[in-house]
């Protein structure tokens, strides 16, 4: 039987997103209706508004977290209303911009429960299209008269920096058996969690907000996302593929080097081993095998590990936040993201 307490907390986060996609998709839209036949199409069908062969599909563009904690962030710190949703925008189309590109680094079949637009028009196509949305987010804040977008499309461009290296970090480890879980940690955060923050820093700009709250909300946003990529990496081994839209244990048929699976390799125990010569077989892994390497995560502690460290960094980004936002009810909308994205399952 489901919480009433937690159908609530969903509830709540389901109006924060709905509240978001109203207000940010008409940008969305405008933003990508500007590009280039080829490249517009890719986008189209990339955000779930067309199908492969151009026809309007009823999707969406994904959850839109990040343009979420732009618009909670400057409404915590007492922004006038819609004043952030051009910067809301941009930070959305540099997600997926990383979507894409990441979609072709990892060879992803299928996103959103459909197959990836690398898979549908080709590598080169779809890195391109990335190219293209990057590029639309530095212009809507090129373009945009508000006092903060200098500032916010500079913490933009580095973030964008930081991205790139965490991406680099993760490919380099797939061919290292010696991956710390420091090393690891790090990775998460300029891959994740990096964005998360500097969606609320843009958010606390646009309210007129300081460097010093600026920066409270960063790293409230990092540590939320690194709570996000652990979650999300416990999803990458047990998510259900019913909801997930991904094969059963993906990642660990990819070999990636995510948290839980580091950490129970640095374990010292038995399982560890297991393990490992699941991880140095030179060759495909069969379900069964996979399951087993799940298991041997689990009896490792990797996974006890990641949900333990998934509590204490969303501990910690609550102890930014309030740095920055004294009165919870001001922080209502950023709790409750961050409460989605530590409760979500897929």
């Amino acid at each position: 039987m489901a919480s009433p307490v937690l159908d609530r907390e969903s509830d709540e986060a389901s109006e924060v997103l709905a509240r978001t996609r109203r207000a940010v998709d008409p940008a969305l839209r405008a933003a990508v209706d500007s590009l280039p036949a080829a490249m517009r199409r890719i986008a189209a069908y990339h955000f779930g508004w067309q199908e492969a062969d151009g026809t309007p599909a009823s999707g969406d563009a994904g959850k839109a977290v990040r343009p979420a904690l732009v618009l909670a962030a400057a409404r915590a710190l007492g922004g006038p209303p819609g004043a952030a949703v051009t910067a809301a925008a941009a930070v959305e189309l540099v997600h997926n911009f990383t979507l894409l590109h990441d979609d072709v680094i990892d060879r992803d079949p299928t996103r959103r429960h459909r197959p990836t637009a690398w898979s549908v028009f080709g590598s080169a196509d779809a890195v391109l299209t990335g190219d293209a949305l990057h590029a639309l987010a530095l212009r809507l804040l090129a373009r945009d008269p508000h006092p903060a977008a200098a500032e916010a499309a500079a913490r933009l461009a580095d973030c964008v920096v930081e991205l790139c290296e965490g991406q680099h970090a993760d490919c380099a480890f797939e061919q290292r058996s010696d991956v710390t879980l420091e090393e690891c940690l790090a990775m998460a955060e300029a891959k994740t969690g990096a964005l998360l923050g500097c969606a609320c820093a843009v958010g606390a700009l646009y309210a007129g907000a300081g460097p010093d709250a600026a920066d409270a909300l960063d790293a409230f946003g990092r540590r939320t996302g690194l709570a996000f990529q652990l979650i999300d990496d416990l999803i990458g081994i047990w998510g259900d593929p019913e909801t997930t839209g991904k094969p059963v244990g993906a990642d660990l048929a990819a070999r990636k080097k995510s948290l839980p699976v580091v950490a129970a390799l640095r374990s010292g125990t038995p399982a560890a081993d297991e393990l490992a010569a699941f991880y140095a077989a030179g060759r495909p892994l069969g379900e069964a095998e996979l399951r087993r390497a799940a298991d041997a995560v689990d009896r490792a502690g990797g996974r006890d590990w990641a949900q333990a460290q998934a509590c204490d960094r969303m501990a910690a980004a609550v102890d930014h936040l309030a740095r920055a936002v004294p009165d919870p009810a001001d922080a209502g909308d950023l709790l409750v993201l961050a409460e989605l994205v530590t409760r979500r399952n897929r």
